[in-house]
């Protein structure tokens, strides 16, 4: 990897201006909203609810900040408050946001102008703007450190490592384009980067403290798709196209330790996920089906069906349900209200639970378009390791929850409207889902709730993350996003003592 000599990061001292004073107010707090969840009592907090653009809204790794952006400004808050700390303003619409793992700086991309700008927590009036010129720029993302800044540019020609601390510039050639092209172990100290040169892929590793090249080898793949560390960072996983199933197994020094392939002659992988433990990978396919792999042997040990028809009486199974109003006799008012005729998502619903055999929605997928809407899109294990969150995108309204020591179908939970995105709490088995309506849905080993967001208007949730505790999460819709505070009377990590009891 080439070096540069030093390389002017514009880096200027900002006079410090003060915010204004409607800023800086406490933002309110709506009433608690309390709901009985299934096995233990629960309440649910919502703060006011705040302007948002690109479903930008990031918690600080540390836990303490709250970064959004509005256009081309930067909102930081406390956590807890919600008050704002500072505000910044960019040069240009802001595209992606990225904090810095130590919590004392964040970057914003404009990858339309071809620019990041850095902020620092700790220094307000310091600021660092790192210009690609020509070269445009189509991803940035913080190294480890926190102290480099690795910017790729248009068409994938290279990616250029910026040094906060030295100001000086290195590149790294022929990175490739793919779904997933760099990875870090997770103590930071080594870099994985797909690279495709002489029509052949390649895989470099390098040690992120002084960017040297510490491995290069090229991996028995067609079209490489995305590369992932294990959590242990001991182990590479690396797969191809979706046109050829290969799943490749490679140690930090370049070893090819396995290689798995489940059929051929038709689509293949779709998504790849590391369990907590580094124990299991599970391999989301086109089938329909999603394959764990182990450890020890890097062979299949059990393969998980999403069929459309839940035919055991064993497995739970969760459906959403609109609550109908009880009216009185002789007041049914025809036409129906204008509230009442809207869309299910202004609507209260609550989860039943369905007897077996139970009939699941199913989406018959156009086969003359591209991406058809078939096989595992999303799938995710939990914190503790015992579960394991699936979506088949063929099967869209449902999540499939499976038990991971067991090796089998815990819960299915289906909803009215198709399932976005779903994610755990960093902390115990628990599991929120959205749809893209006005509410968020939860799911632990006790049992789940619908919960509907209040507030004015329509608030659709788009997406969701957690606060690192556990104790919030914050909603995302087009335009606004909201903190939802979550109180537990009793843990869930508690019920977790009996996955049989299900009220």
């Amino acid at each position: 990897m080439p070096r540069g000599t030093r390389a002017l990061i514009g880096c200027a001292m900002l006079p410090s201006s003060s915010l204004p004073a409607a800023e800086v107010a406490v933002a309110p707090v709506v009433p608690a909203l309390t709901f009985a969840g299934p096995g233990s009592a629960a309440a649910m907090n919502f703060s006011e609810v705040f302007k948002l653009s690109s479903l930008l809204c990031k918690f600080s790794p540390d836990g303490k900040y709250l970064a959004s952006c509005v256009q081309y400004r930067l909102v930081i808050r406390d956590v807890n408050t919600l008050q704002i700390l500072q505000l910044y303003t960019c040069l240009d619409q802001i595209q992606h946001i990225e904090w810095s793992a130590d919590s004392l700086f964040i970057l914003c991309a404009m990858y339309k102008r071809g620019l990041v700008q850095v902020w620092s927590l700790e220094q307000p009036e310091w600021h660092c703007r790192i210009d690609e010129g020509s070269a445009g720029l189509v991803a940035s993302c913080w190294s480890p450190d926190g102290r480099h800044i690795l910017n790729t540019t248009e068409f994938h020609l290279r990616i250029t490592v910026w040094s906060l601390c030295t100001k000086s510039v290195s590149y790294i050639k022929y990175p490739k384009a793919c779904q997933q092209g760099i990875t870090f172990t997770r103590d930071g100290r080594y870099m994985a980067l797909a690279e495709r040169r002489d029509c052949k892929d390649h895989v470099s590793v390098f040690v992120c403290s002084d960017w040297q090249l510490l491995r290069h080898f090229d991996t028995e793949t067609q079209d490489l798709a995305g590369i992932e560390w294990a959590p242990n960072g001991c182990v590479l996983a690396v797969w191809d196209t979706c046109l050829e199933y290969k799943v490749l197994l490679y140690s930090l020094d370049g070893r090819l330790l396995s290689a798995y392939c489940a059929y051929e002659w038709s689509l293949g992988v779709k998504s790849v996920a590391w369990s907590p433990s580094s124990q299991f990978l599970a391999v989301g396919s086109y089938d329909g089906k999603v394959r764990i792999l182990n450890h020890v042997t890097w062979k299949m040990i059990t393969e998980f069906g999403h069929p459309a028809t839940v035919n055991n009486p064993k497995i739970v199974v969760y459906k959403e349900a609109e609550k109908n109003p009880r009216l009185a006799l002789g007041r049914l008012a025809f036409p129906p209200p204008r509230a009442a005729a809207g869309p299910a998502s202004t609507t209260e619903s609550k989860y039943e639970i369905a007897s077996a055999p139970v009939s699941l929605q199913t989406l018959k997928p156009i086969a003359d378009r591209a991406n058809p809407k078939i096989g595992i899109g999303a799938l995710a294990f939990s914190p503790d390791n015992y579960f394991l969150a699936t979506r088949n995108d063929s099967v869209p309204n449902a999540v499939w929850i499976w038990d991971v020591q067991k090796l089998r179908l815990f819960v299915v939970l289906e909803q009215l409207s198709p399932v976005r995105s779903f994610q755990w709490d960093p902390q115990q088995p628990r599991l929120a889902i959205c749809t893209g309506g006005g509410k968020v849905y939860l799911w632990s080993p006790a049992g789940c709730v619908s919960v509907q967001v209040p507030g004015e208007g329509d608030f659709q949730v788009l997406s969701l993350c957690w606060h690192f505790s556990g104790d919030s999460l914050a909603l995302l819709s087009k335009d606004h996003f909201c903190l939802c505070f979550l109180e537990t009377e009793e843990r869930v990590g508690t019920a977790f003592g009996r996955p049989g009891d299900h009220t």
